[in-house]
């Protein structure tokens, strides 16, 4: 007998096959996005609780070396006070750079005087009382202003 092609019909499911089933199977838990019914329509940004992302910056900039201010405007205004002074001074970039450093230094520390302030007076915020308590501690005449 010659092996060909057979014609033999694909078996149909009978009711009894079907019985365990309602509907069609899934294709593998993957689902298709719904379609937007207004495709003009923003999409929806996601709202995260109060003081979570100030959290999640307070982290970031903790775990950061690079400087917090930007270079070039506290370089204009460092030429801006120096001109006062004296003019046609010129500053080297590594001085700049120390400065940035140093001034960046001042201001976190006295942040931190300042939050501590706040904290001890049952408050999250910073209040231009608490520099002026922060700057008195420190023994700072600028506090009179």
């Amino acid at each position: 007998m010659p092996r060909g092609k057979t014609s033999a019909k694909p078996k149909k499911l009978t009711s009894k096959a079907k019985m365990g089933r309602k509907s069609k199977p899934m294709k593998a838990g993957i689902k298709k996005a719904s379609k937007m019914k207004d495709p003009n329509a923003a999409k929806r940004t996601i709202r995260f609780k109060p003081g979570t992302v100030a959290l999640r910056e307070i982290r970031r900039y903790q775990q950061s070396t690079k400087h917090l201010l930007p270079f070039a405007p506290f370089v204009r205004l460092v030429k801006n006070v120096m001109h006062g002074y004296n003019e046609g001074v010129r500053v080297q970039r590594q001085a700049l750079m120390a400065l940035q450093e140093a001034a960046e230094g001042y201001l976190t520390h006295l942040f931190e005087d300042a939050n501590l302030a706040a904290t001890h007076a049952k408050r999250a915020t910073i209040f231009p009382k608490d520099m002026r308590l922060a700057l008195r501690i420190r023994g700072e005449e600028s506090y009179r202003s």
